[in-house]
């Protein structure tokens, strides 16, 4: 009886990841340290019960030599260190430079072949009004221009992921990658660099429209004609980085953003950024159909000014997010075409973490955004977005794991796929760190043991289909009606200090 009992509670287990370091593998592709790290997962692995690990497996080091140069070696002793540990790996195919967001405490550039093209031609970076470049991810206007020794950028990300596949097939065919994360924008995050830090931005600014590089600017014109309008422009009156929402002719009460220009901009805006996406993680699929893999894209949890009937921070990073239109069900009914995850931020923070200017609300956020991922029919996995060792944070993300709690009898109708802990530091085996983080695990896994086989707790990974249909601006239009969220409990029904 018990054990049938236990079989009903293991449905509710949501396993847990544990990102790795930034410089894991560092900047001149050596895997520096495979004793500390080895000690560090072992203790995750036998005292913690953890089920995997996230890694950043970086463009920037792996292909730094030369076009199709590609160098695994370090990756691959990784991965098998990992592995050999009898952990699951959440790869992510990161095109994007490390250094300049939050928590980047180590520097890696994209390829400094790929740099050198952007000497002469810089607007293949994205562009703020004032022609400020932002080189840590290729713009997306230049997606399917073959600048770089004869490929796209579309190229370069499918043949890289390709070579993944080539050199980690025994690792994938063994089981132990189990998520191909697609990196889609800065931070790996499919939005626009709304918000550098390394431009001066701070929390909790407006961010601004980075789409003023001239392919990007030429197809914005292109379009405006083709509806009509040749006289529309991208936008001039919304503001820079800091600025205050109400103050900017955009963003403002009755402002540019509720005019036809401003929706017809947003609309553009949004829909390329949808579009970028679907087609790389496009490739992804046509590269991991057929194997026992997940595929992820990432989104970012823009919870400040969320409270502003402007969204403006959410706009400007792409998420066309209204009140009375919904910015995410359009991600997520791009990712169900190609059977991925949504893998969404900020799980820990409550609505009161941040000041009340900050018009922040990342509890509706998360509610908001996972709840479109379910409605969509795809699983949702998720991760913090400050590092996070409270017993506040904990409860947070248990409850946004199950919002609806344990079902004694079974599978819960809402349950996270995954959550991913940022991140592994000397700081999580501090002593009270140490027992709560455990704490906090074994209540991730419904208070049961751990558990290496995910098809007990209804995760077996099938391989991975290829689309039956393609994205159209319709299903995006169709997608971006509004349509509510699911409930919540208030709190979760297995705290950390419950």
């Amino acid at each position: 009886m018990a054990a049938n009992y236990n079989e009903k509670l293991l449905l509710n287990y949501v396993p847990v990841y544990v990102m790795l370091p930034l410089g894991v593998v560092n900047v001149e592709n050596v895997f520096a340290d495979p004793e500390t790290l080895e000690t560090h997962l072992k203790r995750l692995k036998e005292e913690a019960g953890i089920d995997g690990v996230m890694v950043d497996v970086w463009w920037g080091i792996i292909e730094s030599k030369g076009p199709k140069q590609y160098d695994w070696t370090a990756y691959k002793t990784l991965f098998q260190l990992i592995a050999r540990l009898g952990l699951k790996i959440q790869a992510i195919m990161s095109f994007h430079q490390c250094g300049g967001n939050v928590g980047d405490v180590v520097t890696i550039p994209i390829p400094k072949w790929v740099r050198e093209v952007g000497e002469s031609d810089p607007d293949i970076y994205y562009t703020n009004r004032r022609g400020t470049r932002d080189i840590e991810y290729l713009s997306l206007g230049v997606d399917n221009l073959p600048l770089f020794a004869g490929r796209t950028p579309v190229q370069m990300y499918s043949d890289y992921m390709s070579s993944f596949k080539e050199n980690m097939l025994e690792l994938l065919e063994a089981g132990a990658i189990v998520d191909i994360e697609v990196g889609l924008g800065p931070a790996g995050e499919l939005r626009y660099p709304a918000y550098p830090q390394s431009q001066g931005w701070v929390f909790p600014g407006i961010g601004e429209f980075q789409c003023y590089d001239k392919y990007s600017k030429s197809e914005f014109k292109e379009a405006a004609a083709k509806a009509g309008h040749p006289e529309w422009d991208l936008p001039d009156n919304a503001g820079e980085y800091n600025d205050k929402a109400e103050e900017t002719g955009f963003f403002k009460t009755n402002g540019t953003y509720v005019s036809e220009e401003g929706k017809f901009f947003l609309t553009w805006y949004s829909n390329k950024l949808i579009f970028h996406g679907d087609q790389i993680i496009g490739e992804a699929n046509k590269i991991f159909a057929g194997l026992k893999v997940n595929l992820a894209a990432k989104v970012s949890g823009i919870h400040w000014l969320y409270n502003h009937h402007s969204h403006a921070a959410e706009l400007t990073a792409g998420y066309y997010n209204l009140y009375e239109r919904d910015g995410y069900r359009p991600i997520a009914r791009m990712l169900s075409k190609h059977y991925g995850t949504l893998n969404f931020t900020c799980l820990e923070m409550k609505d009161t973490d941040n000041t009340a200017e900050a018009l922040s609300a990342p509890q509706e956020l998360v509610q908001m955004v996972l709840s479109k991922a379910w409605k969509e029919g795809i699983e949702v996995a998720g991760e913090n977005a400050l590092e996070t060792y409270g017993t506040k944070g904990y409860n947070q993300i248990l409850l946004n794991a199950r919002p609806n709690g344990v079902n004694h009898n079974g599978k819960p109708k809402l349950r996270m796929y995954g959550f991913t802990y940022l991140r592994l530091s000397d700081t999580v085996f501090q002593e009270n760190n140490f027992e709560l983080f455990k704490k906090f695990v074994r209540k991730m896994h419904a208070d049961q043991d751990y558990s290496g086989d995910a098809e007990k707790y209804g995760h077996e990974i099938v391989p991975l289909k290829t689309p039956n249909s393609h994205l159209t601006v319709e299903d995006i239009a169709d997608a971006a009606q509004p349509s509510g969220a699911f409930k919540w409990d208030t709190e979760t029904d297995m705290k950390v200090d419950g």
